[in-house]
This record gives structure tokens, sequence and C-alpha cells, in this order.
């Protein structure tokens, strides 16, 4: 399996299939997922055409279990090794959830050249968190909760989350047990080190200067049922903050909306892509 090892020499998994000489799409998975939940993204654009690529966050999915580095700041770094050691140019960046905010650092960063346009869909961005500068954003012990549900009874409370994740406790919702099994595989491969020390990293990071210091073309797509991450206080604020981003919201749609929605997602990201 193709691995890099970073400075402090973690592991990180990654996915690169395609014609080397394509225009890259490089997906970012949400907490406490891995590249696998890119399953109908990864196929769909390999079959358009497009090299895609998409790696596991350290201490997640096949990565390694590192004990340190679970904070935005090593995860961007560690795909700033990975895009150096790949040599993206002009590589197309979609960040699911956390990924969405990985995403938003990074392509604020980035080298020029490196990246062409930027996607968020249901991203934590600009922050997740309640603070006075942020009032209506989710209450600290909310997500003390996650934390402590996360350390004492992970796979119990992660086959739980599957169903506002997908929407699944919705009424009328189609429950895929499939979908929910194959979501607490990928999280249960992870690290429990990882995973609690990552909820700092999505909740409480301010991603507002990032999305401000965005110069390329952005989408910013958001499910408005969604029970996660709420659209009002995160997608529908980044797509204010990034000059000249375009926002696409759904409505009824939940968080896990690359899956459970895979054909209406794929289509708006192949019309921007392609745009």
């Amino acid at each position: 399996m193709p691995f890099i090892t970073t400075a402090d020499g973690t592991e990180i998994f990654y996915k690169d299939w395609g014609p080397r000489d394509a225009q890259v799409i490089h997906f970012h998975h949400g907490w406490p997922l891995s590249s696998d939940d890119w399953d109908a993204q990864m196929m769909f654009f390999l079959e358009q055409g497009y090299r895609v690529v998409a790696h596991d966050r350290r201490g997640h999915g096949r990565s390694s279990q590192s004990a340190d580095g679970h904070d935005m700041d090593s995860y961007v770094a560690d795909v700033v090794a990975l895009t150096d050691a790949l040599d993206h140019r002009q590589a197309i960046h979609v960040g699911h959830s956390t990924g969405g905010g990985e995403v938003a650092r990074y392509v604020a960063q980035a080298n020029p050249g490196r990246v062409a346009k930027a996607v968020l869909v249901s991203a934590v961005a600009p922050i997740m968190v309640q603070t006075p500068a942020n009032p209506d954003g989710v209450p600290i012990a909310v997500f003390d909760d996650v934390r402590h549900q996360t350390a004492t009874d992970r796979a119990q409370f992660f086959w739980d989350f599957t169903l506002p994740f997908f929407g699944y406790n919705r009424d009328g919702a189609e429950v895929k047990e499939g979908v929910r099994r194959n979501w607490w595989r990928q999280g249960m491969m992870g690290s429990i080190l990882a995973h609690v020390r990552g909820i700092k990293a999505f909740s409480e990071t301010d991603f507002t200067d990032d999305l401000k210091a965005i110069r390329v073309p952005t989408l910013v797509m958001h499910g408005e049922d969604d029970q996660v991450v709420p659209f009002p206080t995160t997608g529908k604020l980044s797509a204010e903050l990034v000059e000249g981003a375009t926002l696409k919201s759904y409505p009824g749609l939940p968080h896990g909306m690359p899956t459970t929605h895979a054909d209406r997602i794929n289509a708006d990201l192949l019309a921007f892509i392609r745009g």
C-alpha cells in the first residue's frame, strides 16, 4: 500500500488512481473516518477521466496511530508533505466536515500553482464551538460529551452516531444498514487517541482568517438539515467569508450527503470543476 512518511515519522496512507497527466482531485475525509468515505466520489471522477487522490488522516484508517499531532496545523502539514511528494499542480481540493476545515487552511497557505479550486462540503469552518465572537455556535458541553463517549464507549457511540450523520433518524428516511456498518468500520479502524484529541481540532479551530485568505474559485456545499455541523453557523458563513465563493445549500439533506445523495452531489461537483 502507498504511504509517505512525515517529518515526525508518521506514515500517511493514500490512494492515487487515474492517469498521471490528468487533473488531480484530492479528497479530504471527515472525523472519525478514512479515505474510504469518498468511495462514491472517487469512482465517479475516475470514470470522468480525473486523477483522484485521497489520504487517511494521521491516526485514522490505515495511517499510523501517532501519539501526537492531532491538531489542524499538523493535519495540514501532512497534506503539504503528501501534495509535495505527489507534486500536485493545479489540483482541486474537496473536503468534507473536518476535511473541509483542512482544505480551507491548506488552500489558504498553499504555494502558488498547487491549487486550482476548492470545495467545502458540510465543512466545520469557520468555527463550530460557541464563543463570545460566535454566540450561535455549538456549546462546548456538546463536544465534551462527544469526547467522553468516544473515550469510554466508542463502539456504541459511533454506531448510534450514524443515525443523525446520515439523517436516518428523520421520519420516512430509507435506512441502509450497510452504509451504517461501513461508517462504523471506518471509525473503528482508527486510533481512539486520535479520535478523542481530534475533537478539539474540528470543533475549536477558527478558520475565519483562512477563509478570508482563499483566492481560488470555491464552492461551499451544505445540507440544510445537517444535524452534525449546523448550516446557518458554518456553511452559510463560510460562503460569505471566501471572496467570490459559490454557495449551494440543499434543503432536507443530512451531513453525510456525499453518501446518501451521491448522484446529486457528484453532478454538482462536476459542474463546478468543469465550469
